[in-house]
């Protein structure tokens, strides 16, 4: 944390909204998170999911959603980056282990060169596992948007991820989705530093129905196809909900996985 007379500038001031926001989404729990007013969903109906144990730098306990891309490959938030990360593959409850359950070490985390921590923006990252998942009726990979398909606001799309039905209920164990629908860029004008050409405003405010604290790398999903990736939200969990827009970076990650 900054100076407090740091703070009294407008960079600090920026400074201080971007950890207010960022908050939200990462808390200091050890647990998965919240999906408000979703429903839970059909075991192993989203079998890319990926739960994600993070050891922090400083040595702290914290988690993350994210998904398979590629048998070698789960793509999350870059705020979701830590020490070390184990990925849990073909869970549903993620505290009852199943038959379906693969849990596997993190080689390599590639952040985006460009993320930036203060104002939340390129918030994307690729995790390398130390080995290939098996894919299984519980374990799969899950198509991304195409390279700069921008896809237009009024499509209703789904957000998963572990967590709780309410913010003051304690989080939930089994895999979480919610209805959310994309927004005209204005309704997230109140976020300073959101940018539509590589976010997506998402939810709408009139309705309880959102993704909250770790709920973060998780994906949106248009049509069975992952538009975006949980990045942050209201504090008070109100609607809408910033997600990276994957589509803008197709070209980052398509080289990333070539090289690797």
């Amino acid at each position: 944390m900054k100076p407090a007379a740091a703070l009294s500038s407008p960079s600090g001031r920026m400074h201080l909204l971007a950890l207010h926001l960022l908050f939200l989404l990462l808390g200091s729990s050890t647990k998965a998170g919240e999906i408000i007013g979703g429903t839970e969903c059909i075991p192993h109906s989203r079998p890319y999911m990926a739960y994600l144990e993070i050891v922090t730098s400083e040595n702290y306990l914290s988690a993350c959603s994210g998904f398979l891309i590629r048998r070698n490959f789960v793509l999350t938030a870059a705020h979701c980056a830590g020490r070390s990360i184990t990925v849990l593959l073909g869970a549903h409850n993620k505290t009852s282990k199943e038959d379906t359950w693969q849990r596997i070490e993190v080689e390599k985390q590639f952040l985006h060169p460009k993320y930036n921590n203060y104002l939340i923006v390129h918030d994307i990252m690729l995790l390398k596992l130390k080995e290939k998942a098996k894919l299984t009726l519980g374990v799969g990979t899950l198509p991304l948007s195409a390279n700069f398909n921008f896809i237009p606001p009024g499509r209703m799309c789904r957000a998963v991820g572990w967590g709780r039905t309410n913010v003051n209920e304690p989080a939930s164990d089994t895999l979480q989705e919610v209805k959310m629908r994309l927004l005209e860029p204005q309704a997230c004008k109140h976020f300073t530093s959101f940018r539509h050409n590589s976010q997506l405003c998402v939810g709408n405010p009139k309705k309880i129905q959102n993704v909250y604290k770790g709920d973060s790398g998780g994906p949106l999903l248009c049509a069975g196809i992952a538009q975006g990736i949980a990045s942050y939200v209201h504090r008070n969990a109100k609607p809408p909900a910033v997600f990276t827009r994957i589509s803008h970076y197709r070209p980052w990650i398509n080289k990333i996985l070539r090289e690797n």
